[in-house]
């Protein structure tokens, strides 16, 4: 697992994948990055890109991984203004849930979007 900090509460996220070439192109192309593929055990496993003791995680296909909209959201951080990615999910192939939302003063923005896979994701930034 990637952070050991421990100031952070979260450590480490997996988000379930039903196609996995698929979600890795989402995500690719959504944040405009490449994700390390891997396998961990018998699982597909696509890292994000973390550099540093820092909270990292991975798309996920596997037994036990089951894509799907309720449940818990995972917030990725967005170092641009979250317009940036949202204008990208749709021609990716997810859609867009709820967009930019200003957040009470001095805690940014933050939106949610139904990936490829049909996972609610949710999005923050301070732009």
């Amino acid at each position: 697992m990637a952070a050991k900090n421990a100031a952070n509460v979260a450590v480490w996220f997996e988000i379930p994948a039903a196609n996995f070439q698929r979600a890795v192109g989402f995500y690719e192309k959504v944040f405009d990055t490449r994700l390390i593929k891997d396998k961990f055990g018998a699982a597909d496993m696509a890292v994000f890109p973390y550099e540093g003791d820092v909270t990292s995680g991975a798309i996920m296909k596997g037994d036990g991984y089951a894509p799907g909209a309720s449940g818990t959201v995972v917030y990725l951080r967005s170092n641009v203004d979250l317009d940036v990615p949202l204008a990208k999910v749709t021609g990716a192939g997810g859609r867009v849930a709820t967009p930019k939302t200003a957040l009470p003063p001095g805690m940014g923005y933050f939106a949610h979007f139904v990936d490829s896979e049909g996972n609610r994701v949710g999005l923050h930034s301070m732009e």
